[in-house]
């Protein structure tokens, strides 16, 4: 038993280590005074947005995938205040 706990954790060390630990914690978080995600997304179903299917913070942007009118759109919204700063179609 232990020898397995101590073979997984040598493979988990190897893996981390080959694929670099901050690539594999990667991500882009949101300012400290950004609006709540849960209020974003709230608000972007109040404005026809749904279902939404992913979301990422990029260059200091939401960028969310959802549907309106049965179209798939990508936007890219303010992270203080919601405002959506550009929205079309997803190709």
């Amino acid at each position: 038993m232990k020898n397995k706990l101590a073979s997984g954790i040598l493979i988990a060390t190897a893996v981390l280590s080959t694929l670099g630990i901050s690539e594999a914690f990667a991500g882009e978080r949101p300012p400290a005074d950004a609006k709540p995600l849960v209020e974003i997304i709230k608000t972007l179903e109040a404005q026809g947005y749904a279902p939404i299917a992913e979301i990422s913070m990029d260059d200091g942007v939401w960028e969310v995938e959802a549907y309106k009118n049965n179209e798939e759109r990508e936007l890219r919204v303010n992270p203080l205040t919601g405002e959506i700063l550009s929205d079309r179609k997803d190709d």
